[in-house]
């Protein structure tokens, strides 16, 4: 029975140089432990699969590899290939234009994303093949997409053997090539001389980081750099009850006691059940803000008078009092009056006004009545000194 964690998969993105399929699964192998491969997947273009076809299955060489190296047969067939497509559906047998670069980094990405789906693989990916804006498109998607365990690699070979027609991989006995020059020039190598490095490519992991639902390549980016920005910007917040203090950075902010609570009471709304709960991110998200008639309901309000009562030590009598005044009194108007108090003392405190988006109650137009809440990120709430 196999003790393995992952099934090892190879993706490559490979142009007019099948060499570095084989180089690199060589190169795999020769890992301290090694890593033989299960899948390979190659991303090209209907010329480069032609030519990969001739040179690794019709002429034999990724057969010559593994029996010669003893490396765990790799099987390449039709599937193997992802052939990347106009958008009538026909593949296309180069890539020059804007347009063609742009549908090969979207089907690229979309291709990583589907395969870095499945938990039981482990995805090693290679951008040393292709043309430079595919091993750009490579890196970019694997970034967004790539789990902890996936891996990321950059294959370099020894000058004179790098692009050289003969050489696939470095055998086991010395073989004599022809090396060609762009001057002109000639001369003679041995492959004892070639040298293959499998550089593993550091780089931050942002799967878990960033919530995406673009569909290419720019909408994905567009909206990650909106995620980082916005957590980048918004500043940690912590309101504490018993000190009756709310700290945005490092800004204190003291509210008198009801409007305390009303504030925190906005904030629970964040930190409570979401239906989008998935989600590591709020970003433009309103789902957790509520009508004026929300506000007025007994749930509502005894929200607030739990947390009036810890402003208070736990006291239950200042509890039970603020709350009969808050039913009796705290209609519609008078709950946007609160409102714009609360809104008021923030503005005063709050230095830089890029943030006041963020933290202030704000109120959202919607048919049937505006809906009021606070924008700030979850994950950058805290509160203490009550029960949340």
């Amino acid at each position: 029975m196999s003790n393995k964690l992952f099934r090892e998969i190879l993706i490559i993105v490979a142009g007019s140089t099948p060499q570095i399929i084989t180089e690199t699964i060589q190169a795999l192998a020769q890992q301290i432990p090694p890593i033989y491969i299960d899948e390979l997947f190659i991303v090209t273009t209907s010329t480069g699969r032609d030519l990969i076809e001739q040179k690794l299955i019709r002429e034999g060489i990724l057969a010559q590899l593994c029996k010669e190296w003893e490396i765990k047969p790799v099987k390449l067939t039709k599937s193997s290939f992802h052939v990347i497509t106009d958008h009538a559906g026909k593949p296309l047998n180069d890539i020059r234009t804007a347009e063609e670069n742009e549908l090969a980094g979207d089907q690229l990405a979309d291709f990583l994303r589907k395969h870095a789906s499945d938990p039981g693989t482990r995805l090693h990916c290679s951008l040393a093949g292709g043309r430079k804006t595919m091993s750009f498109y490579m890196g970019t998607a694997f970034q967004l997409f790539a789990r902890q365990w996936d891996r990321l690699y950059h294959v370099i070979v020894s000058s004179d053997f790098e692009k050289n027609s003969s050489f696939f991989y470095k055998p086991k006995e010395n073989r004599t090539l022809t090396a060609h020059f762009h001057n002109g020039t000639t001369k003679q190598i041995n492959t004892d001389d070639a040298e293959i490095t499998l550089t593993e490519l550091p780089l931050i992991y942002l799967r878990d980081k960033l919530t995406l639902s673009g569909g290419n390549v720019r909408e994905l980016v567009a909206e990650g750099q909106k995620t980082i920005d916005s957590a980048a910007m918004q500043l940690p917040m912590r309101v504490d009850l018993s000190e009756r203090t709310v700290y945005i950075g490092d800004t204190l902010i003291e509210l008198p006691p009801a409007q305390l609570a009303l504030y925190t009471a906005f904030l629970r709304l964040k930190l409570g059940p979401c239906k989008y709960n998935s989600r590591n991110y709020c970003q433009d998200c309103t789902v957790c803000f509520v009508p004026i008639v929300d506000m007025s309901s007994e749930p509502f309000l005894e929200s607030m008078a739990d947390d009036y009562q810890s402003i208070y030590g736990g006291d239950p009598l200042k509890r039970e009092e603020q709350l009969g005044k808050w039913q009796k009194s705290l209609d519609a108007s008078n709950m946007r009056q609160q409102i714009s108090k609360v809104n008021k003392v923030l503005k005063e405190e709050i230095q830089d006004e890029t943030l006041h988006p963020f933290y202030l109650i704000s109120s959202l137009k919607k048919y049937g009545g505006s809906r009021y809440g606070i924008r700030v990120e979850k994950s950058k709430i805290q509160i203490v000194g009550g029960e949340c």
